[in-house]
Formats: structure tokens, C-alpha cells, sequence
């Protein structure tokens, strides 16, 4: 609201003359003061029995400025404390807030104590008709500046604002029934004496414990169960996918998910789960989880808990593509029926640029899913770091207005208040669709884990902390004060109950796991395996028909009628149906968009984004074309599926690598028969989402027994460009690349690239691919592949030279990947060397091992030679000289070792190029 202070201050007889415009033509002042005029009129007519439409001049009703301006000081104060009463909202269970000048004193208002017996007509504004200001002023701040403060008023749309407003005024006046008071109860009970058991059973382990913030544990229960069972069918939730890091997720893992205690204690104790065959595993506070709740009134949900590395808030796109996938493949891509929830700390949150990625894409065609409840577990404190040295903002949620987000700020010492801040969290993320934040401000007993001693830092806080009852106890001792007189005794029979289970559980009386049944892409998953060794010796038939090249080609090139494509896009169509019908070749784009073509008409689906990936960065694939006229969209690949003209989905992203590559691997991960793409601008700016590919990308299988298929392709060529528009740096994945974790391409003709993407789908296994893609030589003649390339065989791991008619009188074979084939083949070519033979190593890992011998013999007389465009310190080079038991590389010819990646000059460029290929042909 506007501040109108100046109005307030100003003479009697100005107010007077701004009404009588008002009364005259009310679209004549300002809106704010517009709206303030109309609420007064509606009170005092309805004061007089007038009816509403009739100005209080006109029933006779005397106004004065003076009157006027005192009304107008409780409006601008009932404003005021909706805008800015979170600033002093009893919100901290700790100390005494930060003042943050909330300028909510009468003063400032034109008002006084003198006015507290005033009868006000603007109190009808908070359900308040002709109340006092005494009585107006403790309403406001018993719900705005209570233990729960609000930020809302900055929503631009004002329905959904007032809707905040209404609801929000009615839960914080609305009682809770006794049976949800038990319920809380048994929450904190719960998620109390966990942390107590585990604390004395586990002296000085590592458990991130959530003492300080167990509040969390009745909220979730309320969040899972209100939207369960208290909304309409229409609104109901199926699906609860929850994201956080450490702390607390053991007690989330027990008291919400219902993980056996055994399972727990037996973490604790280090034993390796059962069924792994393979991998190193990971601590017990990254495992993720999945169950069927019941709730109370007999509904079942689905909640999982998604594996989290320590990198925090990576974790935050990867729930939010899972709940997309789950979403689209599940529920008809109704949002409501998946409820994504993100479980912060105060510091990752407003420390992470990825939350920030993350909500831009939140409400993007391509990755919006209904919106995200977002809880915070504010420690007030980020390992030793105060909030005054972690962040500008006055909270760790101020990013949250950017995509209009509510954020609620809770006392966590008040569980009936962050219950409230739920249910309240449910009904607006149904509704709306939208962002919401729960801030629940508390503590940390312990330190960042429980062998850290925070008063090394802290001694002050902690001090504080140390003497501090647990939110169990402080809130037994409200419902003692406040007419529960059995609360006490409730709270010792539940302490002794649970903490008898808990012992009963560690002495190893087994508890049964919940029943859990799979679901349809669950299903899909567990019909799959593990890889083994020799799945890698080569790979499985994906070829297709001619028929079906035929079919799904005609597909891809046929324009609708009535639609009129660019000129230059026409003719790039015309030319690539030429080249079909003229010589039988099929270029890169097409080649590309074929594999997606017969991969959607095989049943299956196909999901690409990636930045200006509709058209590709080269403007090579043009999967979407715009009518030149009308700008109207057309997917090329709409008609290849005979069953969903949706099979094939492509979505331009946000200039965004880290949160795109995090949503795409959690939509990865959601079904296995969905081939999910992500393509980088250039290759070189996937170093932006480095924390995606370390923590999920290359280990999770390692980690957490969790595949992927997800693809990417990173444009990668030393053409001039500089460096940052030539390596997508292969060195860096090929360093990651252990134990059949990924596989990593390098391909040169269109053709393997087709074979490449069905063999995804293809293998009875899923395994994330990084293929490094050509740029300029997207449209190089020596890329065109033969019809019967893709009616024959499958991926080719590695070509031999066909050229090589005597491969005993060869001298020095040439090994080599990508781009660099083609400027050693055009030497090849016109000095019609027979000396030297040039191969190309179309799959880098797992490396082709087998094949490769083979061919050494069959060019036993002749050196080979690895050459790459890369400087020396880059590129596969340094792998291969890593590993010489996997295949002896004799020499190597590069670029001299650089610290960037390549020259910025394009004279050096050429200059560098020319000596590595005069280089690789000096045959001695």
C-alpha cells in the first residue's frame, strides 16, 4: 500500500475536498485511496441503514475531515500490519528479533493513545464492524504480529492476494479440535524421543539431528494428511515427493515415512544393506526412501524421499523434475496429484543460485508441476556462520516474492501455529498452483553435527539454547495452561510407550516393513538389471526397416496444409528430401530426428530441453517450426507416434544449466522408458551444472543403485571459436568414468548417432550417456549416412578406415574421435597416403577394448598413434595414457598443454590445427 501519510498530516479541509471529489467521480483519486472511500461508505450506510450505493453526504450523514483522516490512519494501519507485521511477529523461540524498522507505532498513523476507545468504521476491513481501535490493534497483532508473520501483499494478482488474506485471518483465529492437538502431540512425541534415543544409544555419531526444530515432524504429517483427506476429489493428493538435506532426515526417514527402526539402528551400526552387488553405498543421511501411507481416514499416499548428497539444495530440481515425470506419466498431467515438498536449511537457501534457477522454471510450460510447498528449518545459523554474515535479504526467503510466493514465518516452538501455516501451505498450492514458504524459525541444539561444539562460536546463543525446554515440553506446558488438563499425563504415557518400542526395535525384535506396491514405472524399473562387463563388448541390434525409414522420413518432412514455413527453412526441407530421394543419404538433423521419430513409434517417449534447442543452437534440427505469418508452432515429430501426438516433447529452457540438467535427471530417473535429453548451448557451459553431474549424474548407481538414461549432448569442436566455444571438456567426464557408471561418445556420422539413442532405450539397462556433438560439421557431406545404415546393425563403437585396402603395409594407424576425423581425412585423401590408416573411436567409455585388439592385429606392422584437437592436459589423451592395460597407445599428438581450453585467436587456431595434422601424418 501506498503510503499516505502526507494525507493524514495534511489539513482537515483537504481530506474533505478528496472525499467530495471522490462522491463526484470516485475513478478521480487514487485507487488505494478509492478503495479506503468505498469501505467507509459500506459502514456508514450500513451504520445508518442506508443502502449501499448512497453516499453518506446523501443520507445525511455528517463528514469531517478530521473524522476522515482518523479512519483513514486505522485503514492505512490495518494495511500496514497485513504488508509489514511479519517484521515484528513473536517468530524467534530463541531471543529477541532484529528490529527492522517495521514503522507500525500509532504515531505513524496519525493516531494515538488518546484514540484506543474510538469507535472505527475501517475495523470492518479485519471483520471488526465499529470496533474500537483497542480492539482493532489487538487483532492485528494477535494474527499478524503473533507467532506466525506473513508475507504476502506484494502478489500482483489481486484475487489471489485477498484469498491469502481471507484464509490466512481465518486460520489464525480458528481453534484446533482436540483430536489434532493429540495428533501434534504424538508428533513431537515421536520426533523428540527419536532424536533422545538415538542420542544415547549413539554417543558422538553423525546424525544431523532435528532437536530444536521438531515441529517439522507434525507439519509434514499435517501437510500429507490434509492434502490426503481434508480437499475435494478434485483436489486431492496421490503422490508426495520430498526433497531435503541432512538434518532431520533420519526422524523423517522413521516418523513420516515409516522406515523400520531396524533399518535405521542397522545403519547405525554400518552394515551394508543386503542387496548390494555393486558400489561403495553412501552415509545414512543421504538415503532416500519411498512408502504407502495411510492416513487417518484410510487414504493412501505415496511419499518418497529422494537420495540427497551434502552439495545442499541440488537436490531441489531433481524433486521438482521427478514430480513433473511422475505427473505427466501418472496423472494425465494433473499437478494436483503430486505435491512436490523441499525441506530447507536457512543458510542453503539463501546462499544457493539454484534456488533462484529453480524458481524461474517453476512456472515455464516445461517444467511447471503444480508448484512446491518449501519448508525451511531455520537454525538461525549456518554451521558457525551468524545470519547477519550468510545473507543481504532480511530472510532467508527473500527470494520467494520474485514468483509471488507466499512465505509464512513460524515460532517453531508453537506447533499448533506451524500445523496451521500446513494446512493453510495445502489449500493455497492446490488452489493456485503456485510456490508457498514455511519458515519455521528454531534451532540447532547441537552443533552442525553432534561431534561439533558450537559454543566455539556461539557461546552466547548457545548458552541460550542449552536451557531451553524441547517443543515437546513447551508444548505440554501451553496445553497444561491452557484447559488440557490430561496433556501431562498423555505426553508420559506416549515418552514411555515409544521409548520402550524404540529399545524393543534395537534389541533386534524385528518390525515389518509397510507393504509397498510398485507402481507402473516402478514396475518398469525393476524389470530392468544392472549392467555387467561384457554388455559393453557391443551393442544390440536397433536398426529399423526401409519401410519405417521411409514412414517416420515422410513424417518428418511433411509440412501441414495451410502452414507456411520460413523460406530458408523450406528450402532446407526441399534439400534434405533431395539428398534422400538423389543419393539415399540422410544428413545429421534428420538422422537425429529419426532415432527420436522411431523411438516415439515404438511406444515409447521422447523428452528434450535445453537452451534454444527447438530449433539447436547451429540451427541444424528445427524439431519445431513457426508459420511465417501467424507464428504458429508445429512439432515435426507429432505424427510419429500413432497413438500420442505428445511422444515427442521439446521445450526451449531458461538460460539455466545447473537447475535444467538437476529437473531432467529427476524426470530421468521417474520411468525408464522415457529417452530424456538435455542439450548445453555449448558444451563448455555444462561446467555450470559440474554439482548435478558429480553428485547424480556419474555416482548415483554407485551411490544409491539408481539408474538413468538421461542423455546429454554438449556441441564440442575446435573451430576458432575460442575458448569458451570448443571443449566441453571430455577430460573431466572421462576422470569420472568408473565401474560401467556412464558412457561417454564422440560420433561422426548420423547413422551411429541414430543408433546411439535407440540403443538407450534398447539395452535391458539404463546408463546416463554424454555425447560430445559436432558444431560446424553438423552439416559436413562426410556426416551423411547411407539408407541402409540405419535399416542394418546397430551402434558402431569403433570404424576401421575402409579406405585401407593392405593393412599390413600400414605404418601408423591414426586413432581418433569426433571433428579431428575429418581434417586428417582430407589430408588422407589428397596426398592418397595408403601408409597410414585413420580409425575412429566412436565410444571413449567404456572403451571397446576387444575391438580395438583386433584391429591392432590386423594392422600388426603399423604404430598407432592417439591424436586429439585437444591441448595435451585435455581431452581423452590422458585417459588413455592412464590406462595402457586397457589398450597400449604408442604416441600422442596434441596441442601443447594450456591452461584454457583453446586459443582465442583464429590465425593460432589454424596455425595449431595445421601442425597437429602434418604432425600425425610424419610417418618416420
Amino acid at each position: 500500500m501506498k503510503d499516505f501519510s502526507f494525507v493524514t498530516n495534511s489539513h482537515p479541509s483537504y481530506i474533505e475536498s478528496l472525499y467530495s471529489d471522490f462522491v463526484k467521480d470516485p475513478s478521480s483519486v487514487d485507487p488505494e485511496l478509492k478503495k479506503f472511500f468505498e469501505g467507509y461508505d459500506f459502514a456508514i450506510n450500513s451504520e445508518n441503514g442506508a443502502a449501499t450505493t448512497t453516499s453518506p453526504s446523501d443520507s445525511g450523514a455528517a463528514v469531517s475531515g478530521t473524522q476522515l483522516a482518523k479512519e483513514l490512519g486505522v485503514f492505512r494501519l490495518i494495511r500496514s500490519y497485513r504488508k509489514r507485521g511479519h517484521l515484528i511477529a513473536t517468530t524467534n523461540p530463541i531471543r529477541e528479533r532484529k528490529d527492522r524498522h517495521a514503522q507500525l507505532d500509532l504515531a505513524h498513523f496519525g493516531l494515538s493513545d488518546a484514540d484506543m476507545d474510538t469507535t472505527f468504521s475501517s475495523g470492518a476491513s479485519v471483520g471488526l464492524k465499529n470496533a474500537t481501535l483497542k480492539d482493532i490493534l489487538a487483532k492485528l497483532k494477535r494474527v499478524y504480529a503473533g507467532d506466525v508473520g506473513i508475507e504476502y501483499t506484494y502478489i500482483n494478482d489481486q484475487d489471489t492476494c485477498e484469498w491469502v488474506e481471507n484464509h490466512f485471518e481465518a486460520m489464525m483465529e480458528q481453534n484446533l479440535s482436540i483430536e489434532q492437538k493429540k495428533r501434534i502431540l504424538l508428533k513431537l512425541n515421536e520426533g523428540v524421543m527419536f532424536e533422545k534415543f538415538l542420542h544415547t544409544k549413539y554417543i558422538g555419531q553423525k546424525r544431523f539431528s532435528l532437536e530444536g526444530g521438531e515441529s517439522v515432524i507434525a507439519a509434514l504429517d499435517t501437510v500429507i494428511n490434509h492434502a490426503a483427506d481434508e480437499l475435494s476429489e478434485e483436489h486431492s493428493v496421490k503422490e508426495v515427493v520430498i526433497g531435503m538435506a541432512h538434518r532431520g532426515r533420519l526422524n523423517v526417514l522413521a516418523n513420516i515415512l515409516k522406515k523400520t527402526y531396524e533399518q535405521i539402528f542397522s545403519e547405525f551400526e554400518g552394515n551394508a544393506p543386503a542387496d548390494t552387488t555393486m558400489g561403495s553405498g553412501d552415509v545414512k543421511y543421504h538415503l532416500g526412501f519411498r512408502s504407502n501411507i495411510a492416513t487417518p481416514k484410510g487414504n493412501e499416499v505415496n511419499v518418497q524421499l529422494t537420495p540427497n548428497p551434502s552439495h545442499l539444495e541440488v537436490v531441489d530440481p531433481v524433486v521438482a523434475g521427478f514430480a513433473r515425470a511422475k505427473t505427466d506419466i501418472l496423472y494425465n498431467k494433473e499437478p494436483d496429484r503430486v505435491l512436490p515438498i523441499l525441506i530447507h536449511g536457512d543458510a542453503a537457501i539463501a546462499g544457493q543460485g539454484v534456488v533462484y534457477e529453480l524458481l524461474q522454471m517453476s512456472k515455464l510450460h516445461g517444467y511447471r508441476n503444480g508448484g512446491t510447498i518449501h519448508f525451511i528449518i531455520n537454525n538461525q545459523i549456518g554451521f558457525t556462520t551468524d545470519f547477519d554474515d550468510a545473507r543481504s535479504a532480511n530472510y532467508c526467503t527473500s527470494i520467494a516474492p520474485m514468483v509471488d510466493a507466499p512465505v509464512l514465518h513460524v515460532n517453531g516452538d508453537n506447533p499448533e501455529a506451524v500445523v496451521k501455516a500446513a494446512m493453510l501451505a495445502v489449500q493455497y498450492r492446490q488452489v493456485y498452483n503456485g510456490d508457498i514458504f514455511i519458515d519455521i524459525v528454531c534451532y540447532r541444539r547441537h552443533g552442525h553435527n553432534e561431534g561439533d561444539d558450537p559454543s566455539f562460536t556461539q557461546p552466547k546463543l548457545y548458552n541460550l539454547i542449552k536451557k531451553h525446554a524441547n517443543p515437546r515440553e513447551v508444548y505440554t506446558k501451553y496445553l497444561l495452561s491452557n484447559g488440557e488438563p490430561d496433556a501431562k499425563k498423555l505426553a508420559q504415557d506416549m515418552e514411555k510407550r515409544f521409548w520402550d518400542d524404540l529399545q524393543e526395535r534395537l534389541d533386534e525384535v524385528k518390525e515389518q516393513p509397510l507393504p509397498y506396491t510398485l507402481q507402473a514405472p516402478e514396475q518398469a524399473w525393476k524389470s530392468l538389471r544392472h549392467s555387467k562387463p561384457e554388455d559393453f563388448d557391443a551393442s544390440p541390434k536397433t536398426a529399423i526397416t526401409k519401410k519405417q525409414v521411409e514412414q517416420l522420413f515422410n513424417v518428418l518432412m511433411d509440412i501441414p496444409e495451410g502452414f507456411k514455413p520460413l523460406r530458408k527453412i523450406k528450402k532446407l526441407i526441399d534439400d534434405k528430401i533431395k539428398l534422400y530421394k538423389d543419393k539415399g543419404e540422410i544428413d545429421w538433423a534428420t538422422g537425429e530426428l529419426l532415432a527420436y521419430a522411431s523411438i516415439v513409434a515404438d511406444g515409447n517417449k521422447v523428452r528434450m530441453s535445453g537452451q534454444d534447442v527447438e530449433r539447436g543452437t547451429f540451427s541444424h534440427r528445427h524439431s519445431v517450426l513457426h508459420d511465417e505469418d501467424t507464428n504458429e508452432m508445429y512439432n515435426r515429430l507429432s505424427n510419429a507416434s500413432p497413438d500420442d501426438p505428445n511422444a515427442f516433447k521439446v521445450y526451449n529452457s531458461l538460460l539455466s544449466e545447473f537447475a535444467v540438467l538437476g529437473f531432467e535427471y529427476g524426470y530421468s530417473i521417474a520411468d525408464p522408458n522415457t529417452l530424456t535429453i538435455w542439450e548445453a548451448q555449448f558444451g563448455d557451459f555444462a561446467n555450470g551444472a559440474q554439482t548435478v553431474i558429480d553428485q547424480y549424474i556419474v555416482s548415483a548407481e554407485t551411490k544409491w543403485r539408481m539408474m538413468s538414461g538421461l542423455v546429454l549432448l554438449l556441441p564440442h569442436g575446435y573451430e576458432g571459436q575460442g575458448p569458451e566455444h570448443s571443449s566441453a571438456r571430455l577430460e573431466r567426464f572421462l576422470q569420472l568414468a568408473a565401474e560401467y557408471n556412464i558412457i561417454v561418445t564422440n560420433i561422426t556420422t548420423s547413422a551411429n548417432l541414430f543408433h546411439m539413442f535407440r540403443r538407450q532405450l534398447t539395452w535391458d539397462f539404463r546408463k546416463p550417456l554424454i555425447n560430445f556433438s559436432p558444431k560446424a560439421n553438423l552439416r559436413h557431406a562426410g556426416s551423411y549416412s547411407k539408407i541402409e545404415d540405419f535399416t542394418t546393425g546397430g551402434f558402431k563403437e569403433v570404424i576401421d578406415d575402409s579406405a585401407i585396402k593392405a593393412p599390413t603395409k600400414v605404418k601408423r594407424v591414426l586413432l581418433c574421435s569426433g571433428k579431428i576425423y575429418f581434417d586428417l581425412l582430407e589430408k588422407q585423401e589428397q596426398e592418397k597416403r595408403t601408409d597410414v590408416a585413420i580409425i575412429r573411436l566412436e565410444q571413449i567409455y567404456p572403451l571397446p577394448t576387444k575391438q580395438l585388439n583386433e584391429l591392432k592385429a590386423k594392422y600388426k606392422n603399423a604404430e598407432w598413434v592417439w591424436v586429439q584437437e585437444e591441448p595435451r592436459n585435455m581431452g581423452a589423451g590422458s585417459y588413455l595414457f592412464m590406462y595402457p592395460e586397457n589398450f597400449n597407445i604408442d604416441s600422442f599428438v596434441t596441442r601443447p598443454p594450456s591452461a584454457a581450453s583453446a586459443t582465442g585467436f583464429a590465425k593460432n587456431h589454424l596455425a595449431q590445427q595445421q601442425t597437429i595434422i602434418d604432425e600425425a601424418f610424419n610417418v618416420k
